[in-house]
């Protein structure tokens, strides 16, 4: 890594002296993000090196918690005129209202100049644009629909296979929780539990109802018996979780996997910078798995945007900073901390750890790359379908038909 980052001074500054000129001091970037747990903080580190040995001074405003905390309080600052430099979005369409209000600053220029589209999938491409134009600079491909599994924990329960069926999962589960400890590690937070549903909708219901529901909003699919029976599996799991999970961080349940407390966490791979971080090594400490069911990846991931400013060495910053974030130096030393994978498709990721490699593997087929809910679906119903399965999840006596009638319901009034 550290051959990695010395070379990596000299091709990113030449990269941004080609594109802003003759490097200069002053530009200074404040950049609003909510990576603060262990193996995030580890991973912005890298970023923020990259940047500062470009030439730039990264300005560090984290904001604890999640993008649910920390978004509301960066769109605030940029509709009330006092925006960062940089600020951190999921990719998809969280930016589309800021960009529509013309508050962020297209890349098209730069993007067209460092060939952009040649280098990223065709899905991501086109998942930073708005009506034609490219605002977000993404750092990385995150699959979200990852099941991660303590080592220590399977082998103490007598687990001596991976889970390929979901009976073959509850059977394993059973055993977890005789063995006197916790089968499923759980975030009771809306979000954690929409991506805990979504993993299942796509491995337990297929990739073709996953399209249907989130990309087709279609109210006949999730009517279905099959999208019923994904609920009734989703359901199921409450009966292995503990009474510490509602609102439970995150990072919180997968260090109880870390700590040999808790069987499995459904989260995406991020959740790995942790394992990382803790030295714990994927294969050996840590188990992780696109399933069970259908075994495809989820993308998402982050992107920096980039409000509209009108000092031109602030400008000059962003751009240095967004020629970083898509240079193969700093995609690699970001994502090999992050726990996820580079988004360029043109960089090294040979000496990437064995979790990873499952999910490039899984990326080689565009028949399994499926877009999270968050790139394919308007964010309101997005954010009101993740409230209706937090509150189903919470709500045992709501059953199965009357959960599939009340997510119909969001969607017919959202068309």
């Amino acid at each position: 890594m550290r051959k990695l980052m010395m070379a990596f001074v000299g091709a990113t500054a030449l990269v941004a002296a080609s594109v802003t000129g003759a490097l200069a001091e002053g530009k200074k970037a404040e950049v609003l993000h909510w990576w603060t747990s262990g193996g995030e903080s580890a991973a912005v580190k890298e970023l923020a090196k990259a940047f500062n040995a470009a030439g730039g001074e990264w300005v560090d405003t984290a904001i604890a918690g999640s993008g649910s905390t920390a978004r509301p309080i960066g769109i605030n600052r940029i509709i009330g005129g006092n925006p960062p430099t940089a600020m951190q979005f999921n990719t998809g369409t969280q930016m589309n209202e800021l960009a529509q209000q013309g508050l962020l600053r297209p890349l098209d220029d730069l993007a067209k100049e460092q060939d952009w589209k040649s280098v990223l999938t065709p899905a991501f491409y086109q998942a930073i644009q708005f009506q034609g134009h490219i605002y977000g600079a993404p750092i990385n491909d995150h699959g979200q629909n990852w099941l991660f599994y303590s080592k220590p924990v399977f082998a103490k329960a007598g687990v001596t296979e991976e889970p390929k069926t979901w009976d073959e999962m509850f059977a394993a589960l059973d055993k977890i929780k005789a063995a006197g400890l916790i089968p499923v590690a759980v975030g009771g937070q809306p979000w954690q539990l929409q991506l805990m549903f979504n993993a299942i909708l796509l491995g337990e219901g297929g990739k073709d109802l996953y399209g249907k529901v989130w990309k087709d909003l279609d109210t006949d699919a999730v009517k279905s018996d099959k999208f019923k029976h994904v609920a009734e599996v989703f359901a199921k799991l409450r009966n292995y979780q503990d009474p510490g999970s509602p609102n439970r961080d995150w990072n919180v349940a997968t260090g109880m996997l870390i700590d040999g407390k808790a069987g499995i966490q459904f989260m995406g791979d991020w959740a790995k910078g942790e394992f990382i971080h803790a030295g714990l090594v994927a294969d050996k400490d840590f188990g992780c798995i696109l399933g069970p069911g259908e075994s495809n990846f989820m993308m998402g991931g982050d992107i920096f945007v980039f409000p509209v400013l009108k000092d031109k060495t602030a400008t000059d910053a962003q751009t240095l900073l967004a020629t970083v974030i898509m240079s193969k130096e700093g995609q690699i030393a970001f994502n090999s901390k992050k726990g996820s994978v580079p988004v360029r498709l043109d960089v090294d990721t040979s000496k990437l750890d064995a979790c990873a490699q499952k999910g490039l593997t899984a990326l080689k087929d565009p028949s399994r790359q499926i877009l999270t809910s968050d790139v394919l679906t308007p964010q309101d119903v997005v954010q009101t379908e993740g409230d209706l399965i937090a509150q189903y999840w919470t709500t045992p006596s709501m059953t199965a038909d009357q959960f599939a009638d009340q997510f119909a319901k969001v969607i017919d009034q959202a068309k």
